[in-house]
């Protein structure tokens, strides 16, 4: 009981934080950090294999899918430091997985683009989790991807 409560407060206290829990959905909420672990699992395993981390398959995955993306935008996209971001896209860049370009107007500017090397890394990462989202959809009513996508993009903040 909390220090100078009554026991009909102590009670209704503890009644609030049950139903405070009720209303959570906490199996939905396993259910995605188990999600997520076995999604990551295919690509970490590659990843490991070549002393790469999931920061790099982030970068990779979203140079690959926007070939000119700038720096800036791709920070703004992960939402990370541009000192984290360094260490990684160095290393990316050094291996020979990602090219840089300075902008033609802005010279300060860099614009990311994978390389072959990087592009088949990219879709070495994608295929299992491709063959992931395949799998759960197979058996689910026509129209649940449009159903999904909608769920996981009313998970994410600013809906992007």
């Amino acid at each position: 009981m909390a220090p100078g409560a009554t026991k009909p407060q102590a009670a209704e206290a503890g009644k609030s934080q049950a139903s405070d829990l009720a209303s959570i959905d906490t199996e939905l909420i396993e259910l995605l950090f188990f999600a997520y672990r076995d999604f990551t699992s295919d690509p970490d395993q590659i990843l490991q294999r070549i002393e790469f981390g999931r920061a790099h398959h982030r970068v990779l995955h979203f140079v690959d899918r926007q070939p000119g993306l700038t720096v800036a935008d791709l920070l703004d996209t992960l939402r990370i430091t541009k000192q984290s971001l360094a260490r990684v896209l160095k290393q990316l860049v050094d291996s020979g997985h990602i090219h840089q370009v300075m902008g033609a107007e802005d010279r300060r500017q860099r614009k990311l683009y994978t390389t072959e090397k990087g592009r088949k890394l990219a879709l070495d990462l994608a295929k299992p989790q491709s063959r992931r989202i395949a799998k759960a959809l197979r058996d689910l009513p026509a129209g649940s991807r449009e159903t999904v996508v909608s769920f996981l993009r009313g998970m994410l903040d600013g809906g992007k």
